[in-house]
């Protein structure tokens, strides 16, 4: 019994000192579990996902250089509980406070000693030096500085790279390629080709895992970025800023309310330049204010451009030929009891005349008494066939906001029994700038309507992805008797026409003016008593070998001249001129009327040597020269030919940008974080801080171009 007794009290021990072991466990648990210290440690060995922003795509010229790029900037952070940060920070940070206040300028040396020292005892981890960013030049610059120079673990600096958008050509058609929003979910563009092409530029975003370790985040795993793509456009920079400027002087000049100019390549369809001017509120002239060639707020009635239109549905019907006589009488004309007038009444009118010369004079009367005699009672056939001419369609070329035409017909309410006559001339009907110019582009190019084309392709790390080639809309708006007499008229426009002014002997211009009325919803066409006005003009040239079409509209002029041959007119032949010469008359000498386009080899003496290269091996004259490493040189002629000579940039001093393209010097001026201005056009000729230099925080450069 005894023995029997001893073992089941052994066994009763053992099982009490395994229950309190259960007990004590059981308890530990239940401690660590809900203990909130335990909360915080497991918080510092979190593991989370962070983004990695791609780097946004370059919008670029036909010849490759960026339009919209995006340059690399720094926000400066630093751990200040970094490991070897504590050894000799006391010692330095006086220093170091010294380097800050001086880069920045924004506060004392005593502000940022305080401030670090404070976030030196409360290990912050992600402390904020400063909430200005510094370009990848500055951020070279600061690393060098007291404690910052001792790298991550002992120096604790931590820059956080975000890309910045920048337009290195300025303004120019800052309308077509658009801008970009900053909002909460990245930056994406508001407009233009920035928004068009959201999905090709914006790239793919890349993530890292990171692991908070002690309060460290440290990267156990990355999927990096993939970069977005390129999107490369068919503009021309040299035509764009000639376009652009043209464009911009006759706006001052007439104080217009706004204007627009596109100017097409005639085989290809090709966009090569597009400008957009208006007024704000305040009258301030802005350049890419609405987007007038293309949108609602340019889709107006055309006038006396859509003559032509007009005359050729006549004569594809049948029912007219240019011999065709009407009578203008004096020049005014009562149908059904409107009154219809020539521009030019007051002179007593043209009485009788050929369709031609009615076209060529830009008589709305002849127009109007031409039109109604041939569709009187068949006026949807006269629809119909402008439709067939390609005018009535919308052209989708690839931006958000296109227009869609318009036109009245019978079975609309705003349909009257005056409605065919004003359309003879270009009104109860509405088209944009670039509609017009397709259809005229198409008259130019033998019958063959072309879609304008703004994007040719879409490239990747260099190789094409993407070609988006040539598009016909109709293969022939019109017969081929048509055209020959559409042609004929258009060209007789210059030589006996309203726009004679414009005639050239150095090449033969083909083209129309108009001059319309401007609408007002609520009068009409008055405006509070007073008339306003829109000037056009739109053509090609040269006329017997076309190779590109142009249209200028100038809303509302000021100054009491608003006819399309003295306000629009001039603008389309000072752009003529400059492309006759840049691209089509080399050989020959033409009197430029804002500047001449010199032959010189090279013609920009300095820039990135890739682009100096690809322009001497076009002229042949690359072979027998060489290349050191330097990304940038400039080139001058010697009795051999050409010297090619290093141009060295040195960080934090103001680069030399003298005989550079304004892309080039502007992206390097940049990318050294100065602000720069541009005036003029061409290459550099001078800049307004001496090269070599120091670069002081916040300057600003301008840079002169001739």
């Amino acid at each position: 019994m005894e023995i029997r007794k001893e073992i089941l009290t052994r066994f009763g021990l053992i099982y009490l000192i395994v229950l309190m072991i259960c007990l004590y466990i059981i308890v530990r648990v239940c401690i660590i579990q809900y203990t909130p210290r335990w909360d915080k440690e497991a918080q510092k060995l979190e593991i989370k996902e962070f983004t990695i922003p791609a780097r946004r795509g370059d919008i670029c010229a036909a010849d490759g250089s960026p339009l919209a790029t995006s340059i690399p900037y720094y926000e400066l952070r630093m751990d200040l509980a970094a490991p070897g940060l504590a050894i000799d920070f006391s010692k330095e940070v006086d220093s170091l406070a010294i380097c800050l206040s001086r880069f920045f300028r924004d506060k004392s040396s005593g502000s940022y000693k305080a401030e670090l020292k404070r976030g030196f005892h409360q290990k912050n981890k992600y402390y904020l030096i400063t909430p200005k960013k510094v370009s990848y030049s500055e951020l070279q610059e600061i690393k060098k500085f007291p404690i910052l120079r001792r790298g991550r673990n002992k120096g604790g600096l931590m820059p956080v790279q975000e890309d910045r958008r920048v337009y290195p050509t300025g303004n120019l058609a800052m309308r077509t390629l658009g801008k970009i929003n900053d909002g909460s979910t990245g930056n994406a563009g508001a407009f233009g080709l920035e928004q068009s092409f959201e999905k090709e530029l914006k790239g793919e975003n890349g993530i890292a895992v990171k692991q908070n370790m002690s309060g460290r985040w440290f990267v156990i795993s990355k999927d990096d970025p993939e970069a977005g793509k390129n999107i490369i456009t068919t503009l021309d920079i040299k035509m764009q800023d000639q376009v652009t400027y043209s464009l911009k002087l006759q706006m001052e000049k007439t104080r217009a309310e706004y204007g627009t100019a596109i100017l097409m390549e005639v085989n290809t369809g090709d966009i090569k330049a597009i400008a957009n001017f208006g007024r704000t509120s305040s009258g301030q002239l802005m350049g890419g204010y609405q987007n007038y060639a293309i949108g609602n707020a340019g889709c107006s009635e055309p006038g006396s451009t859509f003559k032509l239109a007009s005359l050729m549905a006549a004569f594809e019907d049948d029912k007219i030929d240019t011999s065709t006589i009407v009578d203008t009488g004096n020049g005014i004309w009562k149908y059904k009891k409107e009154l219809i007038k020539d521009s030019d009444y007051k002179k007593g009118g043209h009485g009788k005349i050929t369709a031609l010369r009615a076209f060529e004079l830009s008589s709305n009367v002849g127009l109007a008494k031409l039109i109604t005699q041939c569709y009187a009672g068949n006026e949807k056939d006269f629809i119909d066939r402008i439709g067939k001419l390609g005018m009535l369609e919308k052209l989708n070329i690839g931006i958000q906001g296109e227009a869609i035409p318009y036109i009245n017909k019978p079975e609309y309410k705003t349909w009257s029994g005056i409605s065919l006559a004003w359309l003879s001339f270009g009104y109860e009907l509405k088209v944009t700038p670039l509609q017009t110019l397709t259809f005229y582009n198409a008259v130019a190019n033998d019958g063959c309507m072309m879609k304008p084309r703004l994007v040719k392709g879409i490239t990747e790390n260099g190789n094409i992805r993407e070609k988006i080639g040539t598009e016909k809309l109709i293969g022939s708006i019109c017969s081929a008797k048509t055209l020959r007499k559409a042609q004929a008229m258009l060209e007789g426009v210059i030589t006996h026409g309203t726009a004679k002014a414009l005639e050239t002997k150095a090449y033969k211009i083909a083209g129309k003016t108009g001059t319309a009325l401007v609408a007002n919803n609520k009068e009409g066409y008055s405006h509070g008593g007073q008339k306003i006005y829109q000037s056009s003009f739109v053509g090609y040239f040269p006329a017997d070998d076309p190779k590109y079409s142009c249209i200028i509209v100038i809303n509302a002029p000021k100054g009491g001249d608003y006819y399309g041959s003295s306000v629009a007119g001039p603008v389309f032949r000072q752009i003529s001129d400059y492309v006759y010469a840049y691209k089509l008359g080399l050989d020959e000498e033409i009197e430029l009327p804002v500047a001449k386009i010199e032959n010189d080899i090279p013609g920009i003496t300095a820039g990135r040597k890739k682009d100096i290269a690809n322009v001497l091996n076009e002229l042949d004259i690359l072979n027998g020269l060489s290349f050191t490493k330097s990304e940038w040189v400039e080139a001058n002629p010697d009795e051999d030919g050409l010297e090619l000579k290093n141009r060295q940039t040195q960080v934090g001093t103001v680069p030399n940008v003298k005989g550079m393209g304004a892309t080039d010097a502007v992206y390097l001026l940049e990318n050294n974080g100065i602000r720069v201005s541009v005036r003029g056009r061409g290459k550099v000729k001078a800049q307004s801080v001496k090269a070599g230099s120091k670069i002081q925080r916040g300057q600003s450069i301008v840079i002169t171009l001739s």
